[in-house]
C-alpha cells in the first residue's frame, strides 16, 4: 500500500531552517524534495550542522539545484571531504518539476527552501517552497495581521 503523500512531511530530526523566508515571502504551496548528498555531507547534517538562510532553488535542464547552501565539512573527513557551498540535485518527480518551472518563469515566483530534516526512514529531505517575493507595505500587514489573531486568540482563550 502506497504511503499518504503531504499530512504534514513526517520530519523527525530538523537540521536547517529559513525562518526569515516566510516573512519575506507569501507562500503559495510547499513541496518535499530528496537532496542528492556524498557521505561526509550526510554525516555534517546528523551532527546540525548546514544553513540555508541566503540559499535558492533553481530549474536548469528539467532538474532542480539547490544553490547557495552550506553545508561545512565534516570534522573527521579525510581528502575525499566534500565542498561546502556547491550546488546540490535535488530529487523530484518530472511532472512537479515542469510545475515548478512552468511556476517561476510565467508568473515571476521563486523556489524559497524553508527546511532541510531528516524523515522518519532517515533520508535527507527538504520543504521547498514555490513563493513571491513581500514588499515592504505587505509585510507590514502582513505583520499586523499577525498581531491581531494572536490577540483574537487570547480575548476569545480568556472569556471561554
Amino acid at each position: 500500500m502506497a504511503r499518504p503523500r503531504h499530512p504534514e512531511f513526517d520530519k523527525v530530526k530538523t537540521v536547517a531552517e529559513n525562518r526569515r523566508a516566510r516573512y519575506d515571502y507569501a507562500i503559495e504551496s510547499t513541496v518535499e524534495a530528496g537532496i542528492m548528498l556524498t557521505g561526509t555531507e550526510v554525516k555534517s547534517l546528523r551532527f546540525g550542522e548546514g544553513s540555508i538562510a541566503e540559499s535558492y532553488a533553481e530549474v536548469k535542464n528539467e532538474t532542480v539545484w539547490l544553490v547557495n547552501s552550506t553545508i561545512p565539512e565534516f570534522s573527521h573527513g579525510n581528502r575525499e571531504n566534500h565542498e561546502p557551498k556547491r550546488p546540490r540535485k535535488l530529487l523530484l518527480h518530472e511532472r512537479e518539476i515542469t510545475k515548478l518551472y512552468n511556476a517561476v518563469s510565467r508568473k515571476g515566483m521563486t523556489l524559497v527552501p524553508l527546511s532541510i530534516y531528516f524523515n522518519s526512514r532517515g533520508r535527507a529531505k527538504i520543504e521547498l517552497a514555490l513563493a513571491k517575493g513581500r514588499q515592504h507595505q505587505d509585510k507590514r500587514e502582513y505583520e499586523k495581521e499577525k498581531d491581531w489573531k494572536r490577540d483574537a486568540a487570547r480575548i476569545l482563550r480568556d472569556k471561554g
